[in-house]
C-alpha cells in the first residue's frame, strides 16, 4: 500500500474535522444571536454541520460511481452515530432526553429508517424517491424553525403578561460585519470539507482495492467512522459541558439529515439512482432501523441515557463492526464468532429489557401510590 494514500486519508479525516468545527462554531453563533433554542441548534445548525462531512463524501462518491462507498457511508455514519457516539457521550456523563425528542424525532428517525429499507427493497432508490427524501428533509427543517419561534414567542407573551417575572434579556444581535466575518469563515469550511472528501474517497477506495475489501465494508467502517468524528468530538464536548440538548440533538438530527437529505440528493444526482448492494439490503440497512427502534426503550426510561446503557450500545457497536471484518476477510472462525455475537447481543437486549420492564413496574406503583395519596387528602 502507497504511504502517499494512507497519508492522503488522514489529511481526508483532518479537514474533514477542522471544517466541520469551524462550520459549527460559526454557524451556532448566528444561530444563538438570532434567538434560537439549544435543542433547535443541536437538530439543525450543529447535527447538519457535523453531517457536512457525510454530505460531501457521499456526493463525491455517487458522483464518481462509488455507490457502495455513499450508501456504506451513510448507513454506516447512522450507526455508529447512536451506537458509538451517543455511547460515548453517556459514558461521560448521563445524558437528559427532551420529551420533544422522543414524542417528534425520534418516532421520525424510526419511520424514515423503515421508509429507506422499502425504497431499496427493489435494489435501488430511484431520482423521484430521491427527491421525496429531500423534500422531506425541506419540510422537517421548516417545521422546526417554525416551532422553535412560535415556543419563543409564546414565551415571550407569558412574560410579559407577568410583570412579577424576572425578563430575559434579548441576545444581542450581530453587527453586518460580524455576519459578513462568519459567512466568510463559513465558506472557508466548505472549502476544506470538499477538499477532505476528495481525499478520503480517494484513498478510502484506494485502501479497499489493496486490502481487498468491498467498497461497501471499506464505507461502512472507515469511512463512516472517519465521517462521523465531527458528531463524536461535537457530542463528548457538548455533554462535558452540559449541553445535553446539543448532544443528543446532534446525533438524531444527524441521523435524520443523513437519511431525508443526503440520500435524497445522492439519489437525484444519479441517473439511475442510487444503487443498493444485496448485503446491505439484507444485513446493514436492517441493523440501522433496528438501531432507531432501540432509541425508542432507552429514551423512555425516566428520559435519562444512563452510562451502563451507554455502554451496552458500545458492545453492539464493538459486535457489529467486529463482524464485518470477521465476514469480510472470510475468516476460519466466522461461524464460532456470529454465535458468539447473536448470544451478546441477545443477553444485552434482554439485561436491558428486564431494567426497562422493572423501571417501568416502578413508576406505576410510583404513580399509584400517588394518586392513592391524592385521594386520602381529597377524602380528608
Amino acid at each position: 500500500m502507497d504511504s502517499t494514500v494512507i497519508l492522503l486519508f488522514i489529511v481526508g479525516c483532518a479537514l474533514l474535522i477542522v471544517g466541520a468545527e469551524m462550520l459549527v462554531n460559526h454557524a451556532s453563533f448566528l444561530a444563538l444571536a438570532f434567538g434560537i433554542s439549544p435543542l433547535v441548534i443541536g437538530l439543525t445548525i450543529v447535527a447538519y454541520g457535523t453531517s457536512a462531512p457525510e454530505l460531501v463524501v457521499s456526493v463525491q462518491s455517487s458522483y464518481n460511481g462509488l455507490g457502495d462507498l455513499a450508501v456504506g457511508n451513510l448507513v454506516g455514519s447512522n450507526i455508529a452515530n447512536v451506537l458509538l457516539i451517543l455511547g460515548v457521550s453517556s459514558v461521560v456523563t448521563p445524558l437528559v432526553v427532551s420529551r420533544k425528542i422522543i414524542r417528534l424525532e425520534v418516532p421520525l428517525l424510526i419511520g424514515i429508517s423503515i421508509t429507506t429499507l422499502a425504497m431499496a427493497w427493489n435494489g435501488n432508490i430511484g431520482r423521484l424517491e430521491g427527491a421525496i427524501l429531500f423534500l422531506g428533509a425541506l419540510i422537517y427543517t421548516g417545521f422546526i424553525i417554525y416551532q422553535s419561534r412560535r415556543e419563543e414567542s409564546e414565551d415571550a407573551r407569558i412574560a410579559a403578561l407577568d410583570l412579577d417575572a424576572p425578563q430575559a434579556i434579548a441576545p444581542e444581535r450581530p453587527r453586518k460585519g460580524q455576519i459578513a466575518i462568519r459567512l466568510g469563515w463559513i465558506a472557508v469550511s466548505f472549502a476544506m470539507l470538499v477538499l477532505g472528501s476528495r481525499s478520503l474517497v480517494y484513498s478510502a477506495s484506494s485502501i479497499a482495492r489493496s486490502l481487498g475489501f468491498s467498497e461497501l465494508i471499506i464505507g461502512l467502517t472507515i469511512v463512516a467512522v472517519g465521517t462521523s468524528l465531527p458528531e463524536l468530538a461535537t457530542s463528548v464536548m457538548a455533554s462535558i459541558k452540559g449541553e445535553k440538548d446539543i448532544a443528543i440533538g446532534n446525533v438524531i438530527g444527524s441521523n435524520i439529515f443523513n437519511i431525508l437529505f443526503v440520500m435524497g440528493v445522492c439519489s437525484m444526482i444519479s441517473p439511475e439512482g442510487l444503487p443498493i448492494a444485496l448485503p446491505a439490503l439484507r444485513f446493514d440497512i436492517p441493523v440501522m432501523v433496528a438501531v432507531a427502534i432501540a432509541c425508542l426503550p432507552i429514551f423512555f426510561t425516566g428520559g435519562i441515557v444512563d452510562r451502563w446503557e451507554g455502554l451496552l450500545f458500545l458492545g453492539y457497536y464493538l459486535a457489529y463492526t467486529s463482524y464485518l471484518v470477521f465476514n469480510a476477510t472470510q475468516h476460519d472462525s466466522i461461524e464460532l464468532f456470529s454465535t458468539l455475537v447473536l448470544a451478546l447481543v441477545a443477553l444485552l437486549t434482554l439485561v436491558a429489557l428486564m431494567d426497562w420492564i422493572m423501571r417501568m413496574l416502578r413508576a406505576s406503583k410510583l404513580a399509584r401510590r400517588r394518586q392513592r395519596r391524592k385521594e386520602l387528602d381529597e377524602m380528608e
